[in-house]
């Protein structure tokens, strides 16, 4: 019986490696996520009818919770980019730090832009200020680039409302708080070490100048125009976060039974913190700006048209985690773990790993290494702040080693005018040292929790 249970997991794991190897889109990944579902049911005998039930659960029971998340973080993203939010905040850094710190500036102003806007859109919105600064410094490219990618890499994967680590959660029942938390404590370490300090040892070692085919947009540039203010920039991307925390720590200082703690709860919950958020931002920068209310409308609705994909793979990696527990092969998995002492924050960030080198896309990697896990859990014994860690490793795993099947590879080949070799040497290796160091915070982390 052991034997046949084995042969099965090897089986369904040869699968997915086949199909991840073929994939190249998200859609193709949400495919594969379904087929591999319905290959496991069927590789353990599950009837036909439970099969569905199982994927509808899993899909109904990820999506509840998640599409709501992302399209809310989506909104509010696009009208942070369309009012000129991620400029205001490079500019003021820039001369809250200095001349000589520039590139931490750009290294926070990448952590603080990334956690409401994607990271392809937030790289477009800022390369013209590297590229004026690259200009005017006579530096490389990869001095103030680094830095700027490194921020924008650590929030895209480490912390909510993106929607990597926002479907990891839901997928395992993480408590946000705690992965918002442990996010920043892991990300910054990492922001630090991928951004300026190896930004500048690169940066020495290969020389690159603003591409010539990217010279037009250095004269863009206008450091004039009507911009919001930094605090209202600040305040309005830190508020559903505050919210969050608010509410994760509130349980730890206040009895389950008192009026604040049921007041800390409700605004603290995603759906409500990220709703505050999100009018505010149609508001403040929106209506005051001079927006019109269908204006606002096509912004916010053409923001969702990328978060619809997203949506449907995250819906994929949870009914493939309910397939696993209903077919048996999560508590095989398990067994198999503790047979090997394999902690399961170990696990979660080399399934990560593996997915993410197959396949490319860090997303599909979290979605796919948590549904992966999600059936362990039972098996162990998971506090609230170990969910939140598992999230972080599981991040972690999926942001080391970018290549070639990776779009992030191919952005910042073109956007730095890099051969393919250079990125390997500057991108990748970035990528590498940011998951490494907040897999190597997340593990030290959890000897404590």
């Amino acid at each position: 019986m052991e034997s046949t249970a084995g042969l099965v997991i090897v089986a369904v794991l040869a699968v997915i490696a086949l199909l991840f190897l073929v994939m190249r889109t998200k859609l193709q990944a949400f495919i594969a996520l379904l087929l591999v579902s319905l290959l496991v049911g069927l590789a353990v005998g599950m009837p036909p009818g439970e099969i569905i039930t199982t994927i509808e659960e899993g899909m109904g029971g990820t999506l509840g919770f998640i599409a709501v998340i992302i399209g809310l973080g989506a909104m509010f993203g696009e009208m942070l980019r369309v009012s000129g939010g991620a400029e205001r905040l490079a500019i003021t850094l820039m001369g809250k730090f200095g001349e000589k710190n520039v590139s931490w500036a750009m290294g926070l102003t990448g952590f603080i832009v990334s956690i409401p806007v994607f990271l392809d859109v937030a790289l477009v919105i800022l390369i013209p200020i590297i590229y004026s600064l690259t200009q005017k410094t006579k530096k490389s490219l990869l001095h103030f680039g680094i830095p700027l990618l490194a921020g924008l890499a650590v929030t895209h994967s480490f912390i909510p409302p993106t929607p990597g680590p926002i479907s990891v959660a839901s997928i395992i029942d993480a408590d946000l708080g705690w992965v918002i938390l442990f996010g920043a404590i892991a990300g910054l370490p990492a922001m630090i070490i991928g951004g300026p300090i190896f930004g500048k040892y690169i940066g020495n070692k290969i020389h690159v100048e603003v591409p010539d085919y990217m010279m037009e947009q250095v004269k863009d540039v206008d450091y004039d125009r009507d911009l919001p203010s930094f605090i209202s920039v600040v305040s309005i991307i830190t508020l559903p976060l505050v919210l969050i925390l608010v509410n994760t720590t509130s349980d730890l200082v206040l009895s389950d039974d008192s009026t604040l703690q049921s007041v800390l709860t409700f605004i603290g919950h995603p759906f409500v913190a990220l709703t505050a958020a999100a009018l505010l931002t149609f508001y403040v920068f929106g209506i005051k700006r001079g927006y019109k209310k269908e204006e606002i409308q096509q912004i916010t609705t053409k923001a969702l048209e990328p978060a619809g994909i997203i949506i449907l793979v995250t819906g994929a990696g949870g009914v493939f985690g309910e397939m696993l527990i209903s077919s048996g092969i999560g508590d095989i998995l398990a067994d198999a773990m503790e047979g090997m002492q394999m902690p399961l924050i170990v696990f979660a960030f080399i399934a990560a790993t593996v997915v993410r080198v197959a396949q490319g896309s860090a997303t599909v990697s979290m979605v796919t290494a948590a549904g992966l896990v999600a059936p362990l859990i039972e098996s162990f014994d998971v506090s609230e702040p170990m969910l939140g860690l598992l999230v972080i490793a599981i991040a972690s795993g999926a942001t080391v080693f970018s290549h070639v099947n990776d779009s992030g590879f191919w952005l910042v080949n073109r956007y730095f005018g890099l051969t393919e070799k250079q990125t390997l040497k500057t991108w990748t290796v970035m990528e590498t040292i940011i998951g490494f160091v907040g897999f190597g915070v997340a593990l030290l982390l959890s000897l404590f929790v």
